[in-house]
């Protein structure tokens, strides 16, 4: 069982893992996670928050992969409102909210077998 954050709606999907220790704006704008329940294992998400939008000079984001999430939801196993990064714009709540993107936390994402 585990608790939502973000958007507050229902999804379905694949359930996939990603196993990096940082990177999970990259990783939510990452095309090929499009329409995919990512679910990071690294134990705490969200401590160094969400950049600005900036654009470069050829309209590519200078932060993100992508300008949107492409993943349908995010499942992590700690997530923190507190985050501390001289480019931090919003927290990772706040930013999902925006994008219209649930998440759940309090899941045991290191563990084999669990109930999403």
């Amino acid at each position: 069982k585990g608790y939502a954050f973000g958007a507050q709606k229902s999804i379905g999907g694949e359930v996939v893992f990603q196993t990096g220790m940082v990177g999970y704006v990259q990783s939510l704008t990452d095309p090929s996670y499009y329409k995919q329940l990512l679910t990071l294992t690294f134990p705490l998400i969200g401590n160094y928050g969400v950049p600005n939008d900036d654009v470069d000079e050829f309209g590519i984001p200078k932060n993100f992969e992508r300008d949107r999430i492409y993943a349908s939801a995010l499942i992590v196993s700690e997530l923190t409102e507190e985050y501390s990064h001289w480019n931090a714009k919003r927290s990772l709540n706040q930013w999902m909210k925006e994008q219209n993107v649930t998440g759940v936390f309090g899941i045991d994402t290191r563990s084999e077998d669990y109930d999403v």
